[in-house]
């Protein structure tokens, strides 16, 4: 599939729409980490923009006392895929992602 073609001022405009998502991003990933946001006040923003496209895997690794390994460990059991995003989840992934961190 190729990609579109862009003018110089549409390509400067979605590098700036990229650059504002990614620290959007990195702002609620360091709120997680600090534990001023929940993993509730994610999932409740799954229709979101900005946190519909986050990977769940980083959601979690964001979490307070989470790291790569743990959250691998915790995808795992509660049946998620690695590269699923927090707008993919289904119904039973977001009820045991809720149970598990309430």
């Amino acid at each position: 599939m190729a990609l579109p073609q862009l003018s110089d001022e549409q390509r400067k405009k979605a590098l700036e729409k990229a650059a504002k998502v990614r620290k959007e991003r990195a702002e609620i990933k360091k709120k997680l980490k600090m534990g001023n946001l929940k993993i509730k006040d994610i999932l409740d923003r799954k229709n979101d923009e900005v946190v519909a496209k986050m990977s769940v895997k980083s959601v979690i690794e964001s979490l307070p006392g989470i790291g790569k390994m743990r959250a691998t460990k915790i995808m795992e059991e509660l049946g998620i895929s690695e590269s699923r995003k927090i707008k993919g989840l289904g119904d039973n992934q977001t009820k045991a992602l809720l149970d598990r961190f309430k």
